[in-house]
């Protein structure tokens, strides 16, 4: 391999000549090896971004020369099309505030504008990635403006996804609305329900959630772009907040808009950490119901086995025939990952001294890890899960027709008294409910008939 010198303020580094990277991202990558992680495509977009919506502000409030606007401009724009994505090399954990992550940006697209005027890499006299390429910038406002685009991007990946799960979650609720089961409190038999509106409910629960996501998202739309190194807006040029942000509005297709305050923006990471929260909430909710899944699965034989679920693969390596709720459980992992992620996300959130918050990069991977788990899996959760669900119909009407829980409905008739006795006795003798109550001639057959019609067992 062949390397070339470049220089930064610590000296003199070796880069290898194809790299668009220089001497900060040099050092930086011999420094944060954590993960094996390279930054998330959407922290790239962002950050190249907002890069070009700086040099397009610098423009045209003529603090940037134009020649050079315009190269780093068409560098910008090569970068989102997708090219040089291998040279965003520096871990998506990394230095406190993202420093060698903004840093990394700036040195390829300043090697690659140098190339586009015909300069080589490392003439950073001409194309400095400091002085144009971060030119009215800090990596403590850009990096938290990042964090909210990249965010932002990925929550509406995972809003859509969530989408097509509460629809398929809607359509099971609509086939089974007739369809009448046992309901349980504490795991025990309680009063029936209706198999539909327990998926009913599913799909209202994550609706409630969608609509907490999408408010934090709204909250995330306000940035910090512009205020630099601690809010003041220190060396940027009057008008650049409103342009740079206006800019990135119009690229990103996102309606952002500036901080109300700025310090606010570089210390607090409430708004991230809000939005967290909500995918935490959501993780709760699906967790639930893919527990509830697994429980009504459960069996052939010796579980409850009260829906049948579809066979995505083999259940199991050694026991022929085997099937297992794998998708529940994978939906069960994802949710453990998301509500873990929450608690990195909190800590790193109060970990913020003064004007600073240097937590970011960890903060970001979690969001991101947990806003990828869910739009990736959620709709082949609803796919392959939850549109090919069924009702196991003779074992939901056995339980039914067996249920001592009946009895219930016959406390306004007979007494809790004397409902509890017959409830004993079902039990012990594992006669009916009916079966006891005409032996005992406590209701006639008429009344009987009406305590324990769907009408009455359904409250409606």
């Amino acid at each position: 391999m062949s390397f070339r010198v470049d220089k930064d303020s610590l000296g003199k580094v070796k880069v290898p000549s194809s790299a668009y990277y220089g001497p900060f991202t040099a050092r930086a990558i011999e420094q944060y090896k954590v993960t094996g992680q390279k930054a998330h495509t959407n922290l790239v977009r962002a950050y190249v971004m907002i890069k070009r919506s700086a040099a397009l502000a610098n423009s045209e409030l003529k603090a940037l020369d134009e020649q050079k606007a315009r190269a780093i401009i068409k560098a910008c724009d090569e970068i989102l099309s997708g090219k040089m994505l291998d040279q965003f090399v520096v871990e998506a954990i990394n230095s406190g505030a993202g420093t060698a992550f903004n840093m990394n940006s700036n040195e390829v697209i300043a090697n690659r504008a140098l190339e586009i005027l015909g300069k080589k890499k490392g003439r950073y006299e001409i194309i400095s990635p400091n002085d144009h390429v971060n030119m009215s910038q800090s990596s403590n406002d850009t990096f938290p403006t990042a964090m909210h685009v990249a965010i932002l991007l990925n929550v509406e990946e995972t809003v859509n996804s969530l989408d097509k799960l509460i629809t398929s979650l809607q359509k099971r609720a609509k086939k089974f609305s007739g369809i009448i089961k046992i309901g349980r409190t504490h795991l025990m038999d309680a009063i029936p329900v209706t198999l539909g509106a327990e998926f009913d409910q599913y799909a209202y629960s994550l609706k409630q959630a969608r609509a907490v996501l999408v408010q934090a998202m709204d909250r995330l739309a306000y940035v910090g772009l512009g205020g630099t190194a601690v809010g003041t807006g220190a060396n940027a040029p009057k008008g650049y907040r409103r342009l740079a942000i206006k800019n990135l509005s119009r690229i990103s297709g996102l309606d952002l808009k500036p901080s109300d305050n700025m310090f606010y923006s570089l210390q607090s990471k409430f708004d991230v950490s809000n939005c967290s929260s909500t995918l935490r909430n959501l993780a709760i909710e699906l967790n639930k119901m893919a527990n509830d899944i697994r429980l009504m699965a459960s069996g052939p034989t010796a579980g409850l086995a009260e829906i049948l679920i579809p066979t995505v693969h083999a259940g199991s390596s050694i026991m022929p025939g085997k099937v297992n709720p794998s998708l529940a459980e994978c939906l069960n992992m994802v949710c453990f990952n998301v509500i873990g992620n929450d608690v990195s996300v909190a800590m790193a959130a109060q970990a913020g001294q003064f004007e600073l918050n240097v937590m970011l990069p960890g903060m970001l991977k979690c969001m991101l890890d947990s806003t990828d788990m869910l739009k990736n899996f959620l709709p082949v959760f609803a796919a392959n899960m939850v549109d090919g669900i069924e009702a196991n119909r003779d074992k939901l009407e056995s339980y039914l027709d067996k249920s001592p829980v009946l009895v219930t409905l016959l406390n306004p008739y007979i007494g809790y008294l004397k409902a509890a006795e017959i409830y004993k006795e079902s039990l012990k003798t594992n006669k009916s409910i009916r079966e006891l109550v005409l032996n005992k001639k406590l209701m006639t057959k008429q009344q009987l008939d009406k305590a324990l019609s769907k009408k009455s067992m359904l409250g409606s």
